[in-house]
């Protein structure tokens, strides 16, 4: 099982890298759309859909995506619109739905609910692997690595000091020691790269808020599998399960990251006319 899941993670790392430093923009945004698609059809599993609509989700998924792109948006400023409005929904999503949604422990019944979270959590993290590499793609890695970080020292500092869960009717393998234990590695790795990069050390606060996304969002998956009598999204990453499971943690903080970044250019964008 490590075995596997160390190869694959080795093999996704080599493909990712290779895209993200060759790829023409264009070429990125539809190598990524592959991986969204593949998890639009997990969601449909995960929320009940039959086979025909879980095709229907996943093709409205890639329709949507494919008309988002800035290549093929009839008009350029359509695209900066969606791209600001799908922003805007997720971080309204994450820092004020969600929250509420894991505490009260809510159930995905309605399917025209399902197929908005679904949009919700697919697209926005989509657009922000496109988003932020046009600020460089370091902005890419970074955000990546810290979410990476998080989740091997939660899952260490977990497995060696854990003895209170954090959400055990959630996710009974997570404990408060293992949050801890993320929020220190990831303290640690922002404070260096702080002095390397010459930042202001506030940014370390910004780096610890990534942490309690990722496992935000890696709650909200865990809860919608418990719901679904699933242990994994899917099975296509040997070792990992399904694609959402490796980016459970994506979902919820690339959009923030990309929100953060890009504030002032999408309040402007969507309060024109």
């Amino acid at each position: 099982m490590l075995k596997n899941r160390l190869i694959t993670a080795l093999l996704l790392s080599t493909v990712f890298l290779g895209a993200l430093y060759t790829l023409s923009d264009l070429m990125w945004a539809l190598f990524l759309l592959v991986f969204i698609v593949i998890a639009g059809w997990e969601w449909g599993g995960l929320t009940g859909y039959a086979r025909t609509g879980r095709l229907v989700f996943a093709g409205c998924v890639l329709f949507s995506g494919l008309l988002l792109l800035p290549e093929m948006s009839v008009l350029e400023v359509l695209h900066h619109r969606a791209t600001a409005f799908f922003m805007v929904a997720s971080a309204v999503f994450w820092l004020l739905i969600a929250p509420i949604w894991l505490l009260r422990g809510w159930q995905l019944r309605n399917a025209v609910l399902g197929v908005v979270v679904g949009f919700l959590l697919l697209l926005p993290a989509w657009l922000a692997l496109i988003e932020l590499r046009h600020i460089g793609p370091g902005a890419v890695l970074i955000v990546m690595l810290t979410v990476a970080l998080a989740d091997s020292a939660a899952y260490f500092s977990g497995k060696r000091f854990g003895r209170h869960k954090l959400a055990p009717h959630i996710s009974p393998g997570k404990t408060w020691e293992g949050l801890f234990g993320a929020l220190i590695a990831v303290s640690v790795f922002a404070a260096g790269l702080c002095l390397q990069l010459h930042w202001n050390l506030w940014f370390v606060i910004g780096f610890m808020a990534i942490v309690i996304l990722s496992v935000m969002g890696d709650l909200f998956e865990s809860l919608i599998k418990r719901q679904a009598g699933k242990k994994d999204s899917g099975s296509i990453l040997p070792g990992h399960g399904g694609v959402l499971d490796r980016i459970d943690g994506l979902t919820s903080t690339l959009p923030l990251v990309a929100f953060y970044a890009y504030l002032p250019f999408y309040l402007s964008v969507l309060i024109s006319r």
